[in-house]
């Protein structure tokens, strides 16, 4: 029996910054899809992955919400992680880049590189903003682009022309934080000396490790120069401080990648026989992978192998880069609706049909994929529910009410089972090699073929028939361990579906090797439904959803801007005369009890006092406020609009709030003396 492989699995860290939204996920589902492919395998294979949790926009989106860096970390760790286990990444560990594993290491591989000459000092001038008292990265500068004179550009390129620059260039810059004219200041910065590896990383990126395309890219960074890397940030910064430097704090990129090693370190501390140098030792033998996309390639394929380099690490075995996401053939877009979150995909449809589409897409290379919604529909609901999930459907019911759900003993098509057993080799291939489009397309040509030899034995006919029980018992077993052997394959693209077809067959989960022995004689469990359906309409409510969320996500206005956008989301309604607004009945009502509502994402159930009269009115500010919070407080009501049935109960009325919704809802609250009942005049 060939020996089991050691394997270690990363992707690139989410920013803990914000929601994880579906272009994401098409590095998670891909690299979740080749962790699950290997442990089918029975190789040693773990999969980890970590919040980037450190850096000035987390800095300052923590002040900006009036909590601490960590408080927002944290929440934010809290949401990721939900997200990636409802679309079924199953990472071995999550961790954080804000951990004590991560600064030990953060350290460890400074002082090591340090001590052999690998870092130098030197001053450099900044952009400085002297209202909020820090360096700015280039990111949080603003001005005209030099280049076409566009406004309201960052400070390292344009969206407009797409010109590279340096922040100085900018015309008329200020601030993003405060809108203060930036004032350049000199500061003590440390650098990594990436030339001193030149030799040695362009053996490693010519060394078979890098997609081709990935590797004649790289080529351009050594023939323009490798620069000394600026690892070092002033305070204010939320990170860890250098040793020996007070003030200064490591790059929030040196120690992102650094965190794949921190949150290994985690799990093996938790889990016996797990090794750390095993697998970052300098001499490992073991495969480490890491999945990322193809912006962040000069920090993984250059500075991050150069760095463990010296500091006595081992290097990734390969580095594979993916290409973005598209939806409908264009980027993904607020104003359409198509930069769509994870949750609010999760809150109209099921993750297994994203998983299973991109990995339809899904090859070894860089290449964008596009997400068609048109296909999207057509694909899930044709392959999986009309050729996969229907296989079964149309063979356990005779199962059951005929044969007790016990599949037949022997079956009398060998040949059929052992073709589809033998056409394991070509899909673990496609696997292995990471084209998953081509794993699927196999899939769904055996899929073909099982439903062909369905139509072909007509067990519905059989089953009408005199004298034929048996016969049609086989032909229904047949067809179940055909489904088998498919959904097996599935099972990495599809481990929820799958989980349900093992409990329908009562077997174990399924092993790549399993695949390869029939179920005889065995009794399965009564038909459920593994899958509906795509509807039209679910796509189009989650397009709608998403163009609420971004619109309620909006960043508030810097004060550089005159504009006023609450005004220009919404602006002022048609005039209406005094009696219309007349009959609309404002009241000051006390919330006396407030509870989420089961199944809603967005609703709070409110039970207000008109001063003896109580309404029930379910309101969308859930995502504002917690329902404890507003227990005791006032806030205006309409007490006269009619009733509204929803699928939680009757609504009797509507609580004001302002905001253009998200966690920026506010209440409208009376002042102090008003009392329930009474009427806004």
């Amino acid at each position: 029996m060939t020996q089991a492989r050691n394997i270690l699995i990363t992707s690139a860290l989410p920013y803990a910054n914000g929601p994880i939204h579906i272009g994401h996920l098409v590095e998670y589902i891909q690299t979740d899809i080749w962790a699950r492919f290997q442990k089918m395998r029975g190789q040693n294979c773990w999969y980890v992955c970590a919040d980037d949790a450190h850096g000035t926009p987390i800095m300052l989106r923590a002040r900006q919400e009036g909590i601490s860096p960590e408080e927002l970390i944290a929440r934010v760790a809290e949401e990721h992680q939900a997200d990636f286990a409802a679309f079924r990444v199953g990472f071995d560990n999550y961790h954080s880049t804000h951990s004590e594993e991560n600064r030990y290491f953060s350290e460890l591989i400074y002082s090591r590189n340090r001590d052999k000459g690998h870092i130098s000092k030197r001053m450099i001038t900044q952009a400085y903003d002297p209202v909020e008292q820090m360096f700015l990265p280039d990111r949080f500068i603003k001005g005209e682009c030099p280049k076409c004179g566009a406004a309201d550009q960052y400070g390292d390129n344009c969206e407009a022309c797409g010109a590279s620059y340096s922040p100085a260039e900018l015309k008329n810059p200020r601030s993003a934080v405060s809108g203060a004219v930036p004032e350049q200041r000199e500061s003590d910065h440390y650098f990594f000396r990436l030339s001193d590896f030149e030799e040695m990383l362009k053996q490693w990126t010519r060394g078979g490790g890098l997609q081709k395309e990935v590797a004649n890219k790289l080529d351009e960074w050594f023939d323009a120069g490798l620069q000394e890397w600026d690892i070092s940030r002033d305070a204010p910064y939320f990170g860890f401080e250098i040793p020996d430097h007070p003030g200064k704090f490591f790059y929030v990129w040196l120690d992102a990648p650094i965190g794949y090693m921190a949150s290994f370190k985690h799990l093996c501390d938790r889990t016996e026989g797990l090794a750390f140098d095993d697998f970052w030792g300098k001499d490992s033998d073991a495969e480490l992978y890491h999945f990322i996309g193809k912006d962040i390639i000069y920090f993984h394929a250059l500075f991050f192998p150069a760095m463990l380099h010296g500091a006595d690490f081992r290097t990734p075995k390969a580095i594979f880069a993916h290409g973005f996401l598209t939806v409908d053939g264009q980027k993904m877009s607020k104003s359409r609706g198509t930069f769509i979150k994870a949750r609010t995909y999760l809150d109209h449809l099921n993750p297994e049909y994203l998983r299973y589409y991109f990995a339809a897409k899904l090859g070894p290379g860089v290449d964008d994929i596009d997400l068609n919604l048109e296909d999207f529909t057509a694909r899930v609901n044709a392959d999986l529910v009309g050729k996969v999930v229907n296989i079964a459907s149309r063979c356990a019911g005779f199962i059951g009410k005929r044969f007790g759900g016990r599949l037949s003993a022997s079956l009398s098509e060998p040949a059929l089972l052992s073709a589809f057993v033998e056409a394991g080799d070509p899909i673990a291939d496609a696997y292995e090699r990471r084209e998953f489009g081509r794993a699927v397309r196999e899939i769904m040509a055996l899929a073909d073929r099982a439903n062909q030899y369905i139509d072909e034995k007509a067990p519905w006919v059989i089953a009408k028939q005199d004298g034929r029980d048996a016969e049609l018992q086989d032909v229904c077993s047949m067809g179940i361990n055909l489904f088998r052997i498919l959904i097996g394959y599935l099972r990495p693209i599809l481990p929820g579906t799958a989980a349900d077809a093992e409990t329908f067959l009562r077997v174990e989960p399924l092993s790549w090797e399993a695949l390869s022995t029939a179920l005889l004689d065995h009794e399965i469990a009564p038909f459920k439904p593994l899958m509906t359906r795509v509807d039209p309409k679910q796509i189009q409510a989650m397009l709608e959803a998403s163009k609420e969320d971004l619109s309620a996500s909006a960043a508030a206005p810097s004060s550089t801007e005159t504009s006023n956008p609450h005004l220009e989301r919404d602006p002022i309604g048609e005039t209406v005369d005094f009696e219309t607004f007349a009959k609309t009945d404002l009241r000051v009502a006390l919330i006396r009890d407030a509870k989420y509502v089961e199944g809603a994402d967005k609703l709070l159930q409110l039970t207000l006092d008109l001063g003896g009269e109580t309404r029930n009115v379910f309101a969308g500010i859930r995502s504002a406020y917690e329902p404890e919070s507003l227990v005791g407080r006032m806030t205006v009501m309409v007490a006269n609009l009619a009733p509204r049935k929803m699928r939680f109960g009757i609504s009797e009325g509507m609580v004001l709030a302002a905001g253009p919704g998200g966690k920026e809802l506010f209440i409208l609250s009376p002042d102090s003396g008003a009392e329930p009942g009474m009427k806004v005049k």
